[in-house]
This record gives C-alpha cells, sequence and structure tokens, in this order.
C-alpha cells in the first residue's frame, strides 16, 4: 500500500511512517520544512519527501494519514479530499496499524519516552515505536520480524486509547493537555481508567495518588518501599544510577535521579511479567544510553558541559534539575545556567506558578520567546513574573566552538556562556538552536 503523511517530520507522525516502511508499504510525506527527520525518512526508508505541502504530493497514494496539527484547509488535505482517498488523523490510523499486534503500552505524564525506551532495551527481540530517539537503536523506531511491540502511548488527544494494549504502564497521571479534554478533569481521568482497562496486565507507579485510588487488578509499584539504596556515579563524566529494587538486587541504568530509578523499575516489572529473567534484565538495561533530548549531553569538556533536554513542564523541569545540580556537584561544575524556551501558551499560562517555582536554585536563567506550536499568541508577562531570577530574555541562542551565546533580536551576543553546566529546556526549536544547527 502506498501511504502518503502529511506532518511526517514530527517526531510521532515519523515513528508510524517508519513502522510502516519496515512492514513492506511504501511511505511519502510532506512538511514545512525540511529536518532531520525527513533526511532519515528519504535516505533510510525510502520516503519521498514533499517540502513544503503541495497538493500534487498526494497523488497515487491509498490512504493519507495526517498529524493533529493538520487542518481540513491544508491544501494536501484538500486534495486528498477531492479525489477520494482515505483521510486519516494520527489518532485513527493506530486502530489498523497496531490493531493486530501484541502491544505494550506506556503511558503517563511524565517518563513515558524514557520508560519506553528502557522497555525496548529489555525486550531486544520486539518492535518499538517511540516519541524520542533511543540513542541504544539511533532512532524512534525499531522493527523486528514479529507482532510484539513497546509503543509510547499519547494522552494528548486519547489516542492511547486506539493502542490496543496487551501490557499497559502508567508512570504517573498528571492534568495536562487540558484544552483538548475542555478542561474537564473528570474526563480527562476516565480516559486514563479506560486506557487501564483495556490491558490484560498493568504496571503501575502506586504512589502516584489517581493510580492508587484505582480498585484494579494490576502489578504495583511503592517507591519509597520497593528502591532502596538509590545512588549516583559517574562513568566516564556521564551519569548512571544505581538501586535495589524489592528483592531483586541491584540494577544500574544511564541518567541521574529517582524518577530514572522510578522509570526502570517499571519497565523491569513489566519485562519479568513477560517472562524475562531478572538477570538477563539486569544485563539487557546496561544497553540503554538514554533518549535525545532528555539529560543529553551534547557537550562534555572539563570545565564546560552542555545538556539539551526535552523537558516543558514544571515537573519535568523541576525533576531534570534536581538531578543537574547533583551532577553538577559531582563533576566539579561552578554555576547552572538554565535557558528555557516556554512551550505553548496555554500550557505557560496554565501551569505559570508551578514554571515560576521549578527553576528555584539556578544560577542564571535566560529566557526565550514563547514556542506557540500554532497557538494564538496570548500576552504573558515572563519578566515580570520570573522577576526573583533577574533573568535575561533573549530571542535566541547558538552555540559556536564550544560557547553558548545569548543573541538579542538583531542576532548580537547579549551574554557568552563558556563555563559551567548549562541545560537548554523545551520541546521546540531550542534543541537546534544549543546545538548550533539553527
Amino acid at each position: 500500500m502506498k501511504i502518503h503523511f502529511i506532518g511526517i517530520g514530527g517526531i510521532g507522525l515519523s515513528a508510524l511512517a517508519k513502522f510502516l516502511a519496515g512492514q513492506g508499504h511504501t511511505i511519502s510525506g510532506s512538511d514545512m520544512r525540511q529536518s532531520e527527520i525527513t533526511d532519515d525518512l528519504a535516505l533510510n526508508y525510502g520516503a519521498k519527501i514533499t517540502i513544503p505541502h503541495h497538493p500534487d504530493a498526494v497523488e497515487g497514494a491509498d490512504r493519507v494519514i495526517y498529524s493533529a496539527a493538520v487542518r481540513p484547509s491544508n491544501v494536501e488535505y484538500k486534495r486528498a479530499k477531492e479525489l477520494g482517498i482515505e483521510l486519516l488523523s494520527r489518532k485513527e490510523a493506530l486502530k489498523f496499524i497496531l490493531g493486530d499486534k501484541e502491544v505494550y503500552a506506556v503511558g503517563g505524564a511524565h517518563g513515558k519516552s524514557t520508560t519506553s525506551a528502557m522497555l525496548a532495551s529489555l525486550l531486544p527481540g520486539t518492535n518499538a515505536l517511540i516519541g524520542a530517539i533511543s540513542k541504544e537503536f539511533g532512532s524512534n523506531v525499531r522493527s523486528a520480524p514479529n507482532d510484539r511491540v513497546v509503543f509510547e502511548a499519547d494522552e494528548s488527544d486519547e489516542s492511547f486509547l486506539n493502542s490496543h494494549p496487551y501490557l499497559a504502564i502508567v508512570t504517573n497521571v498528571e492534568p495536562e493537555h487540558m484544552e483538548y479534554y475542555e478542561y474537564d478533569e473528570e474526563r480527562f481521568y476516565n480516559a486514563y481508567r479506560k486506557f487501564l482497562d483495556l490491558a490484560k496486565i498493568r504496571v503501575l507507579n502506586a504512589e502516584d495518588p489517581f493510580l492508587a485510588s484505582l480498585d484494579i487488578d494490576a502489578i504495583r509499584l511503592y517507591p519509597s518501599r520497593d528502591l532502596k539504596k538509590i545512588e549516583y556515579t559517574l562513568c566516564e563524566g556521564e551519569p548512571h544510577t544505581r538501586f535495589e529494587l524489592k528483592d531483586l538486587g541491584v540494577f544500574e541504568v544511564f541518567g541521574f535521579g529517582a524518577h530514572i530509578a522510578l522509570d526502570a523499575a517499571l519497565a523491569i516489572l513489566a519485562a519479568m511479567e513477560l517472562g524475562e529473567e531478572p538477570e538477563a534484565i539486569r544485563e539487557r538495561l546496561r544497553n540503554y544510553r538514554g533518549i535525545k533530548k532528555r539529560f543529553d549531553i551534547i557537550q562534555n569538556d572539563e570545565h564546560c558541559v552542555v545538556i539539551d533536554d526535552y523537558g516543558h513542564h514544571p515537573t519535568e523541569i523541576r525533576a531534570t534539575l534536581e538531578a543537574l545540580k547533583t551532577f553538577r556537584q559531582m563533576r566539579g561544575l561552578p554555576r547552572l545556567k538554565v535557558i528555557w524556551q516556554p512551550h505553548k501558551y496555554t500550557r505557560t499560562l496554565d501551569n505559570l506558578k508551578g514554571f515560576v517555582e521549578c527553576f528555584e536554585g539556578v544560577d542564571e536563567l535566560v529566557i526565550l520567546p514563547i514556542w506557540s506550536a500554532g497557538e494564538i499568541e496570548i500576552p504573558i508577562d515572563l519578566k515580570g513574573a520570573f522577576s526573583r531570577y533577574q533573568p535575561i530574555l533573549a530571542e535566541r541562542v547558538t552555540r559556536e566552538d564550544g560557547v553558548v551565546k545569548i543573541l538579542d533580536e538583531k542576532g548580537h551576543p547579549i551574554r557568552e556562556f563558556r563555563e559551567g553546566l548549562i541545560a537548554a529546556f523545551g520541546a521546540g526549536d531550542i534543541t537546534y538552536q544549543i546545538r548550533g544547527e539553527r
């Protein structure tokens, strides 16, 4: 089948395209701009890529799948409609992509990409569809000649309800994407209830308030009791966490933080429930090398370390900052400097108090313009809200010859960071800026 993807450059839609290519389908796609993802699809998956969107791109397709950002006014969407080509949203497409597979779905507000990638490491013979790039296999997709799939399940539009999970892990539950749920918390929590009801095996963080309230059959992790002797170590300057899990002995995993141990423990318990032995799990966990844009060390010099992190919610940022503070001390780096690109006006406004509090303890805070993600602008006084930090409000950043440069709207440097621990947070284009790619 020939399948065309509108918005193929997104991390989620590109994963589906790669997976279907691995299943023998011919894929093509379009996006607004060329990227590392579109280049990879063209080079390694034989996809014909159209930049930007063009109505001719859908010609000859048997089916068109489009991202959540695509509207009916999109030229390719309209053309596919005219030609009578079947149009499916990403959410709808999951039904035919995953419907006959044995799916091990990982959901939750925070940590689902990490937990998915860890579970993929523990189940090396499975397919994997992850909303991030696993450094172990260098992609957001891994193909295998069977019907077992590790899948990162997305609650933002209830699409996880179309994943048909055999096993479901939920790391935690926190109201997010509430604009989709029309700010109805009961509807939001019911989506998680339905997701868990679909699964035959459930693995839960039992100390999450919502998950603790559920009267369902599940394997439950109690982090405060089941995770012991959590300690951090450096291996060639990179972070690792050691911990004891129940009576299963010591495990070691890439990354710093109690949240890393929690994510790993959930993946371990799930893998054991699927029949994997503890000793094999212990060894395979060492294959996990982290995921791109999560505590991602992109410069690792003696006096200057730069980290790119996808964190775009106060809970995620706070947890990563705690790990960063420990990492800074262990590396003997003088100061912690944070560059933050807020993601979406609605998220920033809904969580403004949490964002203000989560940066407590940073030595310098740089705030970039809000990445709109297609939203209509909402005026937000970031300088006033974050006044306690005396933040630097900048237009963008770049990194050249090991120096992070903070730039104004004319591209002139406001500040240069040459030493210390520098962390960039955000889900927009900050990852390209801090890598010096834009």
